[in-house]
């Protein structure tokens, strides 16, 4: 029986314009009402998710949310209070070189998320309206200069931003190439390209989750639609892809939907698999 449901966000639970699906509130509610865990398993910072929770009533008990690609576990109080449940950090070394050897051409936005903040650097027309339709907050910064960071709190993970997937490869083959040991790639969104500390991932810390919750593996479920959740997807007990999908999270899905993110594909799964 299906007992905790990681899901991502963009592209998987969010319609294309960032809204919810009524469905999808409608279900969740059901599943969490009958003791179910449903907890995001995203990319962005928790301080962006906020507004989800409240959308889908899961502010009325302690909830958690995975953050940053499996960085943090946050947990959060009705009344708004956030508690760190797990942290997967980078160096500030580590994420001034990635920041460094991503700058390969004057176009490219570059993101960092630190473990309660977000600072861009060089943001994009289409990352500003990006982050506006889906009200994720954040720092622009106009210097290359990252020292700043060392009075900041943990740096969780370093993702660039561009339209053109042979730039992102560029970006990724160039960072990939002299900090192999030490990242973790992945893409998402067909537009970012995101580097963690090697070893965290969405899967990995989204089990670290059951394992707080004593939710056995076979127990937890993880929906996804891109590269970064892929992890999560190989890790859960019963791995989903939504119809719209990349073909290879689907090929590694233990259920491909045929309904898309803006179909409710969340709710699909809900109620056709689980309740």
């Amino acid at each position: 029986m299906i007992q905790l449901i990681l899901s991502d966000l963009d592209e998987t639970l969010l319609n294309d314009d960032g809204s919810i699906h009524q469905k999808n509130i409608d279900a969740i509610q059901r599943f969490t009402q009958n003791g179910g865990y449903f907890v995001p398993n995203t990319g962005r910072s928790y301080k962006s998710v906020t507004g989800t929770l409240n959308t889908l009533g899961l502010n009325q008990t302690r909830q958690y949310v995975v953050s940053y690609n499996g960085g943090a576990i946050i947990a959060i109080e009705p009344d708004g209070k956030e508690e760190v449940v797990a942290q997967h950090n980078m160096s500030l070394d580590l994420a001034k070189k990635i920041f460094e050897l991503g700058q390969i051409q004057d176009d490219v936005d570059t993101h960092i998320y630190t473990l309660d903040k977000l600072f861009i650097y060089n943001i994009s027309p289409a990352d500003k309206q990006y982050m506006s339709e889906r009200q994720v907050p954040y720092t622009e910064i106009d210097s290359d200069d990252l020292t700043f960071l060392a009075n900041e709190k943990p740096i969780m993970k370093v993702i660039f931003e561009h339209s053109e997937p042979a730039v992102r490869q560029k970006i990724a083959d160039n960072v990939t190439n002299e900090l192999t040991a030490s990242v973790l790639l992945t893409f998402s969104s067909n537009r970012y390209v995101e580097f963690n500390p090697k070893g965290v991932d969405k899967g990995v810390t989204g089990l670290e989750l059951a394992d707080i919750l004593h939710i056995d593996h076979d127990n937890t479920a993880a929906l996804g639609d891109n590269l970064n959740d892929a992890a999560q997807i190989k890790a859960a007990g019963v791995g989903v892809a939504v119809a719209n999908a990349k073909q290879e999270i689907k090929d590694i899905a233990d259920v491909v939907l045929t309904t898309t993110n803006n179909d409710a594909a969340v709710a699909d799964f809900i109620e056709n698999y689980v309740i």
